[in-house]
């Protein structure tokens, strides 16, 4: 574990740059050979405005890095936070928990307060208006979305208190976990069900694309899943009557340019039409 710890502590931006496009490339081809839908779409063609938004994605979490550099040296140095002001632990445990409330604060609670809070709901609504969900939406997000995530992740260093070897390997298992529960992929059903019960499997993830309420509201989680289930934001739905997209933006076309995609959260904000009554009960 130590010498994970130090490797990701100066992890190169080579090897983070191979992580993204090597996660992407194992997904991509997973997806064509067990896809869970079989969309009637130009995967490549589908692909460019995604992977337009990773890019940006990447510049405003490079341009901002010495930030999480500096707070998470910082911590370490006075001490500060909660994972240093628990009892001593083996280093295992000091990673794994530094790594779940990493995960917490910046990804769970910024994906549920994206939800609720309109202006920040528009600008995630980006993420939201794919209408081919699969792994290279997992980095489909509004440039002002990658800034309100980096807030959230530097608010969850400086409240953890994680050194910087632990922030990498939340970021590079982070994206992984995104990429796996955004991919087009058909997990036999008890294997994903399985695996939902520890982290955010492709089903479980795919629920929060449903197009409508109040499934679009449930299963924010990004690498465990135990917070949905935790807080009572999880949700079950039938993989195959899941419907991408949102009912208040269905146009197809504008979703699918990046010029329509960088205007979108300047829309006035649309009420959901409809609400679905559900007697799913969350587990």
């Amino acid at each position: 574990m130590e010498s994970i710890i130090t490797y990701f502590e100066t992890i190169p931006s080579a090897h983070r740059s191979l992580i993204l496009v090597g996660g992407i490339t194992l997904f991509w081809l997973l997806e064509g050979a067990v896809p869970l839908v079989k969309f009637s779409y130009r995967k490549w063609r589908h692909a460019l405005p995604n992977f337009f938004f990773t890019i940006t994605t990447v510049v405003v979490n490079f341009l901002l890095a010495f930030l999480l550099l500096k707070t998470a040296d910082w911590t370490v140095a006075s001490e500060f936070g909660i994972i240093n002001w628990l009892p001593e632990m083996p280093l295992w445990l000091y990673v794994v928990l530094g790594v779940m409330l990493l995960d917490l604060i910046g990804a769970y609670l910024a994906h549920l307060v994206e939800h609720k809070v309109k202006p920040l709901w528009m600008v995630h609504l980006v993420h939201h208006t794919d209408h081919n969900v699969d792994t290279t939406t997992a980095n489909r997000h509004h440039p002002l979305e990658s800034m309100v995530r980096f807030t959230f992740t530097l608010v969850g260093v400086f409240l953890v208190g994680t050194p910087i070897g632990v922030v990498m390997l939340y970021q590079s298992l982070s994206l992984i976990a995104s990429q796996f529960g955004h991919a087009n992929i058909k997990l036999p059903k008890k294997i994903d069900e399985a695996l939902s019960y520890i982290i955010v499997s492709p089903d479980m993830h795919k629920v929060h694309h449903h197009y409508k309420l109040p499934y679009t509201d449930s299963n924010y989680g990004n690498i465990f899943s135990i917070w949905d289930r935790l807080f009572g934001t999880y949700r079950k739905f039938d993989r195959e009557s899941i419907v991408y997209g949102v009912d208040t933006f269905p146009d197809e076309l504008e979703n699918a340019s990046i010029a329509g995609l960088l205007k979108q959260p300047f829309h006035k904000y649309r009420k959901p039409t409809s609400y679905e009554k559900v007697s799913t009960t969350n587990n």
